[in-house]
């Protein structure tokens, strides 16, 4: 069965004492850049469910609370990734969450990941190497700060 052509992007957050921090992490199978947690929804998985697996196998984490945040955008597929998916497909539509998660160390899945980084917004925007990551990125902060949480 081809996968289904929607993804999640999960951008863990932690109380750091005067602000939040996000986590980051690197992905050296595919030159080494830093984003959130990511990973594809399966067929008639509801995409919190999706962001809370994906959350939890590639980092140990279970957030406390998860926020769906208003924003998504389409990742166009080349053609080797588009023979993953059914025939006509060219892009993987990616939904971005916030998760809320104790201030403790993850744990990585090491086929995935070399390291991770608790970041204080600031930097976490300057670490993303795709641009719709660094908007889901801000997205999530605005999110906080509407909500008071930042």
């Amino acid at each position: 069965m081809s996968r289904r052509p929607t993804q999640v992007l999960v951008y863990p957050v932690r109380w750091a004492g005067d602000d939040w921090e996000f986590l980051l992490r690197r992905i050296p199978s595919r030159g080494g850049f830093w984003q959130g947690v990511t990973g594809g929804a399966e067929w008639g998985e509801p995409l919190r469910e999706a962001a809370r697996r994906e959350l939890l196998e590639e980092t140990g984490l279970s957030p406390f609370k998860l926020v769906q945040i208003d924003f998504a955008y389409a990742i166009p597929l080349d053609e080797e990734d588009r023979r993953l998916y059914g025939p006509g497909v060219k892009e993987v539509e990616e939904f971005i969450f916030l998760a809320f998660v104790e201030a403790r160390e993850p744990r990585l899945d090491p086929k995935e990941h070399d390291r991770f980084r608790w970041c204080r917004f600031e930097e976490a925007l300057e670490l993303p190497k795709w641009p719709e990551n660094k908007e889901a990125l801000r997205c999530c902060r605005e999110a906080l700060l509407a909500r008071g949480e930042g």
